[in-house]
């Protein structure tokens, strides 16, 4: 089989069995091994934004706003460094977004507002409420006083989840007055800044990324560590995260404590069992030790994470032998007991085709749209239903990334971030499968 001179993808078997989901790589695969062409247009080549923002295909537009400093809703100014974000459907067409804000105590502008968690941490959550005309209407400070909130997850009962990438604790840094490294709960109807309760029994440990199955409620959850593990929650009450719940680990059977960075078979069904975590809000920094040493597969920075109909995928920024990342498909058991299968799904070696993808999303017209998070330009990136890779934006402002890529309906809208200086961008036009 003749998978091209550069070995950017590695084939993933020869059956097809999955959801719509895994459907674009499935099929990128399928042409690599037949030697066919990648590459597509798409929806054409990237035109050159006179603003200087953001380069899209001819016929598509945006609008820039809620830019870092300036004046919000609630009279604070925006905060910097926006990243994961989550679009829902409010009343009258009009959209609501939650965005998150990567910020470290020493960072500002702050996420300002009433019942900090911690008081002299910056970073946190902004809600955006936008009309049928994609036109903001307001925005405000929805959570405020948490560490690095980089992405986190929608729930299907209307909230998001919001992940802290960071597990100080007031022994260790003078910077902070509480312990972190929590998920917090943002319902999307707050009209303020919630009352921060940290989930818990979620565990403690550099947080991520999060999807909830909407049959069951299980939570996964990514770390974004170089020797990180892949989490699921389940838990105690549906719709319930502040009752607590079971936190697990996942382990690769037959092979305890592998290392998935290198060395995992492309297209391998691995078998899987979940180890339980005891002690999932430890004094220090141990989820992950515990797990490892119960057996738990490590995983190099995982990151994004996009639940489909009984499938995971979930990408590990550094994993892959060149070390330019992974994607992962995780399929459920059918019951909690049994652990189901992992698949290493790609594997991309050549920057040029995926730099460290990132966060992924599902456009509900079966392309796969990636955020890479790499050197050099920022794009984001889409795989259609026919595996035919093509650029779909550019950052043309910088080389930070974008983040927290989503679609809304009514009206149909992609909605993303560029990190610093921190914009939020709304983005249509004729969107089609390619």
């Amino acid at each position: 089989m003749n998978v091209s001179r550069r070995q950017f993808l590695s084939l993933a078997g020869t059956s097809f069995t999955g959801t719509v989901l895994s459907a674009p790589l499935f099929h990128l695969w399928a042409r690599v091994a037949q030697g066919l062409p990648i590459h597509t247009e798409g929806y054409g080549p990237l035109i050159r934004d006179p603003k200087g923002l953001l380069d899209l295909p001819r016929g598509f537009q945006y609008r820039a706003f809620s830019r870092t400093g300036e004046p919000m809703s609630d009279g604070f100014p925006v905060p910097a460094k926006h990243d994961g974000m989550a679009a829902f459907s409010g009343l009258q067409n009009k959209t609501i977004l939650i965005r998150n804000h990567e910020l470290s105590p020493d960072e500002t502008p702050a996420v300002q507002g009433k019942n900090p968690y911690d008081p002299q941490c910056t970073g946190g959550t902004t809600t955006l409420v936008l009309n049928s005309d994609r036109q903001l209407i307001k925005h405000y400070a929805s959570l405020t006083g948490t560490y690095r909130n980089c992405a986190g997850g929608a729930t299907p009962w209307g909230s998001w989840i919001s992940c802290e990438e960071n597990i100080s604790t007031p022994e260790l840094d003078p910077m902070v007055s509480k312990r972190h490294g929590y998920n917090f709960e943002v319902p999307i109807l707050a009209s303020g800044s919630v009352s921060p309760q940290p989930l818990v029994a979620m565990g403690r440990f550099m947080h991520e990324a999060v999807a909830v199955d909407a049959n069951s409620h299980i939570v996964y959850q990514t770390e974004d560590r170089e020797d990180g593990l892949f989490y699921r929650f389940i838990p105690h009450r549906p719709q319930e995260l502040k009752a607590g719940g079971i936190l697990e680990a996942l382990k690769i059977k037959g092979q305890p404590q592998a290392i998935t960075r290198q060395g995992i078979p492309i297209g391998k069904l691995l078998p899987v069992e979940w180890v339980r975590i005891e002690d999932p809000d430890p004094n220090t920094d141990t989820v992950r030790q515990e797990g490892f040493a119960k057996g738990a597969a490590q995983f190099s920075r995982g990151e994004g994470i996009c639940l489909g109909q009984q499938e995971v995928l979930f990408s590990c920024t550094s994993g892959g032998t060149a070390r330019l990342g992974q994607v992962w498909r995780y399929i459920p058991g059918r019951s909690p007991t049994e652990g189901g299968t992992l698949t290493l799904w790609v594997e991309p070696n050549d920057p040029g085709i995926l730099d460290y993808p990132d966060n992924l999303t599902l456009a509900p017209f079966g392309d796969l749209f990636l955020c890479e998070d790499g050197r050099g330009e920022q794009f984001i990136r889409a795989i259609n239903p026919q595996g035919q890779l093509y650029s779909f934006a550019r950052n043309a402002l910088n080389n930070y990334e974008l983040a927290g890529i989503c679609f809304a309906q009514n009206p149909f809208t992609l909605f993303v971030n560029m990190q610093t200086p921190g914009i939020t961008f709304a983005i249509w036009g004729p969107f089609i499968s390619t």
